[in-house]
């Protein structure tokens, strides 16, 4: 485990679990979802990092500029592929110091997993402004690959916290918790001038038209989260009385890999040499 610390922020990380953040404190008081001793499920860390895709690729198939990829599925979330292959690997500490630490990830390529290699790095540092992850990838193949990136962070939730997403629109999915179309914002929970957490039904949606900033207002704080300009979609997961909420900066909705034509999905071809970077901040003040 690695500890970072900068003014009022605390943060411990675990490059060998996925690149994950296992904890994020302000003053004392977690910002981020304690992750629990000893664990070795990712899905109990505080943040991991999404790469080289985000969310859900419908039964883990896809067809790319003719190159097929075949994904593995696991249990949990057949018959779907879904976050990539970065927070299910082992990464690897490029520098640390007191207050950051980059974290880098070799893919070669799998015949039987994402068949494209890619480099991807992660950079998490804390400042007396909180803390910023910076993500990339990069394209070390001779073809083109499609590409894209995203954070997971799960944040602690009071019983007064209140969401503030200004987005206009929500992607409704199947039965298979596919995107199907894309509809106002109102269809699932308007977020853009704040909902009481308390009143919202389940959510596990993509939401586009995205401002790039969000704000969790709760136990005496208002935590802020901004993404740069390549995060155009961010995936809410809200679980009905859970001590946790999720708010996914991603390049790409769900499932992009099989849009229509044309459609502005997010997905990018990478070519070779080249990298798709995001950058997430979260920061707090006292609302007391």
């Amino acid at each position: 485990m690695i500890a970072l610390r900068a003014g009022d922020w605390r943060a411990t990380l675990a490059p060998e679990l996925g690149g994950s953040v296992l904890s994020l404190d302000w003053r004392g008081q977690p910002v981020f979802r304690p992750t629990p001793d000893g664990t070795t499920n990712i899905l109990e860390t505080a943040c991991f990092p999404l790469v080289p895709y985000a969310n859900r690729i419908a039964d883990g198939r896809f067809v790319f500029e003719g190159r097929s990829g075949q994904l593995p599925v696991l249990d949990r979330f057949a018959p779907h592929a879904i976050h990539g292959e970065g927070w299910l690997r082992s990464w690897t500490v490029e520098s640390q110091s007191a207050d950051s630490v980059a974290m880098t990830l070799d893919w070669p390529g799998e015949l039987e997993g994402w068949p494209w290699p890619w480099f991807a790095r992660q950079s998490v540092s804390l400042s007396s402004e909180g803390l910023q992850i910076g993500l990339s990838v990069t394209n070390t193949g001779e073809d083109t690959m499609p590409a894209g990136l995203g954070l997971h962070p799960y944040f602690r939730r009071h019983p007064d916290s209140r969401l503030t997403l200004p987005a206009d629109r929500v992607w409704i999915t199947d039965a298979r918790q596919i995107p199907e179309r894309l509809a106002p914002a109102a269809e699932v929970v308007d977020w853009s001038n704040g909902v009481n957490l308390a009143d919202t039904p389940f959510v596990d949606h993509a939401y586009a038209g995205w401002s790039g900033e969000a704000f969790l207002n709760g136990g005496g704080r208002r935590v802020t989260l901004t993404a740069d300009a390549a995060a155009r979609w961010s995936q809410v997961y809200m679980p009905v009385d859970a001590d946790f909420c999720c708010v996914e900066p991603v390049t790409h909705r769900p499932d992009a890999h099989h849009a229509p034509a044309g459609e502005d999905d997010g997905l990018v071809g990478l070519k070779p040499g080249r990298t798709l970077s995001l950058t997430v901040m979260i920061g707090a003040v006292s609302s007391s």
